[in-house]
């Protein structure tokens, strides 16, 4: 099987999921249909005097206050990987016969661990004893250490990839690996979107760039993507992870293809290190970019899992880009974000396997807290109530800082 370009097809045979909402992909796409919210106060670490104090945290078995942000994207990367290595039925016994592709945020030392090192580097007996001592920071911090202890739990072959391209990653993590089975680098490969950004530093920094809600006495109502009071996003943690193999492949050896990754398009902005182009230039030209490389038309796309922050400028943004790309018949649109909140660098990957059961349910997730309505948003939002609807293509849209911008197109299997 060949697509219109004559490249091998791309199938996804397994995906594992981890949010504010639970642990597994049943469980995460059984919460979301009912509409149910997963975000809350938070309570890792004080919050007085903060303006922002709710999120989408994901509590890890074993974590406690002061585990790393490295080290939950690491554990939530990696039940991901297990849960979707056994949908696939491939990789057993830490061999997997492919490469991994793990998109992630930025890593720096955290506060707690510039104060401890501050203080002990004042103590004279630290001096002799540095290189030893540090070793655990120096590992835990390293960018590409969470890949490669990945790729050696799982056995994936090849150096592992590690990225980041902001609120794009995990859409951008997927879109490699696509790449690398079209040009025949592989028959399959793991890719996945991982973030467990929710500590005081992060939360400070995002604040400051008022893109935070602060409606913190009802954290369940704070996401409200495309709603006329929307007033920003809500920061969260969690993971996706997909197992995508060449579709012959994949066939041969009997697997169930869960959905196609039929297209990928992508757009840089370089307008603003965090606002888009008012033009919307880029918005538009990624979602057509991944219609053209799917070999489909607008009218073809029956559903979007928006990329719908709840921050009034992205919204907006995207509620154009969808006039200019679909015109007056645009499909239904519904965010994720107004349920587990924005989930970073795992988003792109989350929405692609939200997308992905959307097919094979025939069910569109609502937008939750759809109270009032913005007349400047046009479209329509799937408002509170999850829907029946014949999905065959669905566009994932991932618009990252920086305008980092890529799409999805997910289909359902052929005929």
């Amino acid at each position: 099987m060949r697509d219109h370009l004559d490249r091998p097809l791309v199938a996804v045979t397994g995906l594992g999921t981890v949010t504010s909402l639970g642990f597994g992909v049943e469980d995460n796409w059984s919460r979301l249909l009912a509409g149910t919210s997963g975000i809350r106060r938070i309570t890792r670490f004080p919050t007085e005097h903060l303006k922002t104090t709710i999120a989408g945290t994901v509590d890890l078995p074993g974590a406690g206050e002061d585990t790393t942000s490295p080290e939950r994207v690491e554990g939530m990367a990696a039940f991901a990987i297990e849960e979707a290595v056994a949908a696939a039925g491939i990789g057993g016994k830490g061999h997997f016969p492919g490469p991994l592709f793990l998109g992630m945020p930025p890593v720096e030392v955290e506060w707690p661990n510039r104060f401890s090192l501050a203080r002990r580097a004042s103590d004279p007996s630290y001096r002799g004893l540095t290189e030893a001592a540090d070793a655990g920071i120096y590992e835990t911090f390293l960018f590409g250490g969470v890949g490669e202890r990945l790729a050696a739990r799982f056995g994936t072959r090849g150096a592992p990839i590690s990225l980041t391209t902001a609120c794009a990653t995990g859409a951008s993590a997927i879109q490699l690996g696509v790449e690398a089975i079209q040009r025949g680098e592989c028959d399959a490969c793991i890719a996945v979107g991982a973030d467990g950004s929710v500590h005081a530093e992060a939360l400070i920094r995002f604040s400051l760039l008022s893109a935070l809600s602060t409606r913190n006495d009802a954290p369940e109502k704070a996401a409200r993507p495309f709603e006329k009071s929307r007033d920003g996003f809500v920061m969260a943690e969690g993971a996706a992870a997909l197992v995508l193999e060449d579709y012959d492949a994949a066939k041969a050896r009997g697997a169930k293809i869960i959905g196609l990754i039929s297209g990928c398009g992508e757009r840089a902005d370089s307008f603003h290190r965090t606002r888009s182009n008012p033009d919307g230039r880029a918005i538009v030209g990624a979602m057509r970019n991944a219609l053209a490389d799917a070999g489909l038309e607008p009218g073809q796309i029956s559903y979007v899992n928006g990329h719908g922050t709840g921050t009034p400028e992205n919204d907006k943004m995207e509620n154009f880009g969808m006039r200019a790309v679909f015109g007056e018949n645009a499909p239904p649109i519904s965010s994720n974000k107004s349920m587990i909140g924005h989930t970073l660098s795992a988003a792109g990957a989350l929405e692609a396997a939200f997308s992905l059961l959307a097919i094979r349910d025939g069910r569109l997730p609502p937008t939750i807290n759809y109270d009032d309505p913005d007349p400047n948003i046009t479209l329509d939002v799937v408002p509170n109530v999850a829907r029946d609807a014949q999905v065959r293509h669905v566009l994932s849209n991932s618009f990252g800082f920086g305008g980092q911008n890529v799409c999805l197109v997910l289909s359902g299997e052929p005929s």
